[in-house]
């Protein structure tokens, strides 16, 4: 236990000297060059304060579990015992079937780290507040996390069977090229935004976690080589599933008008 205190008081400290460069930026502007007081400062201290507390305690959180939580996931789902019945039908070569536990796993990961995202949250309720209502909190949450359980699953597919990573990306922004110019010009840089956000405090630890662990368990596989890359299809396919959820609600907005001057 006091172990526990003390790692968690030198991780307070790290975590102060990485916001302090934050709040001087925001108080210097605010002070030197806009040259007014700061509005609501007890509540500004005590929302600094709340956010010191909450990042010690989920880095510490990150460190003893999530982290080693992903990596043992990892490692039972591609254990030989988990997936042939027995070390001695240990397969000569990786057959991607083989692996269709690992990529359920991944794409429920994908897709509950994303909704528990708090950046995607506060973009969702920033973006429905200036689109005037349409566009829906919950709907474009969905969408973004559709999107990451889509390239998480994706991406475990590419480290299973060891295909270079560049394939997968030069592919994507080519679909995300294409789907700019045919999406509704207002989601386009929401679109591109929620591939950002994605990429956040929740999603990177469990993903990075899960791609390091399966490239250390799959044979022939390399940590450094394929044990990263899952976060570029974090950050790509959200991009697409946002244009594509605003595509098929302009569709849909097409037949129902349809409908109505039907009637």
């Amino acid at each position: 236990m006091i172990d526990l205190l003390t790692h968690l008081f030198y991780v307070t400290l790290d975590t102060i000297k990485d916001v302090l460069p934050i709040v001087i930026i925001i108080f210097g502007f605010q002070l030197v060059v806009i040259r007014k007081p700061i509005p609501n400062f007890k509540k500004v201290i005590i929302g600094f304060f709340y956010v010191l507390i909450g990042l010690a305690f989920f880095l510490v959180g990150l460190e003893k579990a999530l982290f080693p939580l992903g990596e043992l996931m990892a490692q039972q789902l591609t254990d030989p015992v988990f997936i042939y019945g027995s070390v001695d039908k240990v397969a000569e070569v990786v057959s991607w079937k083989d692996y269709k536990w690992v990529y359920l796993f991944a794409i429920a990961i994908g897709f509950s780290t994303t909704i528990a995202e708090p950046s995607l949250l506060a973009v969702a309720i920033k973006a429905n507040e200036v689109s005037a209502g349409v566009i829906g909190i919950n709907g474009l949450r969905i969408a973004v996390a559709l999107g990451v359980a889509f390239g998480i699953g994706l991406g475990t597919f590419r480290i299973v069977t060891g295909t270079p990573l560049h394939y997968y990306i030069v592919l994507g922004y080519i679909i995300v090229v294409i789907q700019t110019f045919f999406a509704p010009k207002m989601i386009i840089a929401l679109a591109y935004d929620s591939g950002g956000v994605t990429t956040s405090t929740v999603t990177v630890p469990l993903v990075t976690a899960l791609g390091l662990g399966l490239a250390t368990t799959i044979p022939g596989r390399s940590a450094l080589l394929d044990g990263f890359g899952l976060i570029a299809f974090a950050s790509l396919c959200p991009i697409i599933s946002v244009m594509a959820y605003a595509q098929l609600s302009e569709w849909r907005g097409r037949q129902q008008s349809k409908k109505r001057n039907i009637t």
